[in-house]
């Protein structure tokens, strides 16, 4: 999938951001509000729960995706190249800036975890492009051989032989040959 140019990626994340969140944590607090409403008002505290705290989440999640999206802008600017590191450093920045306000440790272990969290997705992502072009290369060359072997120009699949099992009743010969219990034929 192309993603869309750097201005615009911002706002299209910002908005990816807010959609999942707001997605999961209705999902999420809809089951938070079954479990702590009494009796008999199950269904009115799922849906109150899920009304005030799922936008929340949704605001999380945008506000992580809207800062992630804006600082990987900001390093394809100063770099001049679009790769992986960009990610990797953006998410151990974004991580590091939300947890500012918590402290020197809590930054730098959120920052280790968002940068080391993104490496992973990032790796993964190199590892799923490696083994689709490997199969892509194999598909590639088996098609050049078959073409290069063809010779007439249509490829035309050679006939069964004498041994596919179905037009052979010898290969069934002694298949069915058994008695229940143990007792040989005479």
């Amino acid at each position: 999938m192309d993603r869309q140019p750097c201005p615009h990626r911002i706002y299209d994340d910002l908005g990816i951001g807010f959609t999942m969140g707001g997605v999961v944590g209705g999902i999420w607090n809809f089951g938070k509000g079954y479990y702590n409403a009494p009796k008999g008002e199950k269904l009115s505290g799922c849906i109150t729960t899920m009304k005030t705290r799922g936008p929340v989440l949704g605001g999380n999640f945008a506000v992580w995706g809207g800062l992630f999206s804006t600082i990987e802008c900001g390093l394809m600017y100063y770099r001049g190249k679009e790769d992986f590191m960009n990610s990797i450093i953006s998410g151990f920045l974004t991580g590091g800036i939300l947890a500012i306000r918590g402290g020197w440790k809590a930054t730098l272990r959120s920052a280790a975890f968002g940068g080391i969290f993104l490496g992973m997705i990032e790796g993964v992502g190199v590892l799923l492009n490696m083994f689709v072009s490997m199969q892509q290369q194999q598909m590639v060359q088996q098609q050049q051989q078959q073409q290069e072997g063809e010779g007439t120009g249509g490829w035309i699949p050679e006939p069964p032989s004498d041994t596919f099992p179905i037009l052979n009743s010898k290969s069934l010969d002694g298949e069915f040959d058994f008695v229940p219990g143990g007792v040989e034929r005479i």
